[in-house]
């Protein structure tokens, strides 16, 4: 049953059993908009793992520590939000966050390039970062959507 504090994992379960039944039903989207963000960015660390696992080589998991850096500034300078990514308000401090999350941005490509040039990693273990990399930006952007919605 949903409740008001969202579906729970029967409920979850039940929907996505409904869909691949019957196609042309409608699904609460919340449901999969949360589903696909959990997907989607774990896909991104499991692609990120396999890099490193595939090449029996564990540098490209550098680049997992900018994951977890590209956020923080969001978290202690905009107030935990997206918003101020997007907009022209500016100020000292909301223009070292978006500079922040710029430069830890292009950090995460730019680590698997230095150790490919290096060669430190293999070529496929750069793409594959790549790849990874691509996936987690769009977790990122999805999410941003969602939170725009009032729905979510």
């Amino acid at each position: 049953m949903i409740s008001a504090r969202g579906p729970d994992t029967n409920s979850i379960v039940r929907l996505y059993l409904q869909l691949l039944l019957f196609p042309g039903t409608e699904v609460p989207y919340y449901g999969c908009s949360l589903a696909g963000l959990a997907f989607m960015f774990s896909s991104s660390i499991l692609l990120q793992i396999l890099a490193c696992a595939l090449y029996n080589n564990w540098w490209p998991m550098l680049s997992a520590l900018m994951y977890v850096l590209v956020p923080m500034p969001c978290l202690f300078f905009g107030g935990g939000s997206t918003q101020f990514l997007i907009s022209r308000d500016g100020g000292g401090w909301i223009d070292a966050a978006k500079f922040l999350t710029g430069a830890s941005s292009i950090g995460s490509l730019a680590i698997p390039i230095i150790l490919r040039h290096a060669d430190l990693i293999n070529t496929g273990a750069m793409f594959i970062e790549f790849t990874s990399f691509f996936i987690f930006v769009m977790t990122v952007m999805c999410f941003h959507r969602a939170s725009l919605d009032d729905d979510w």
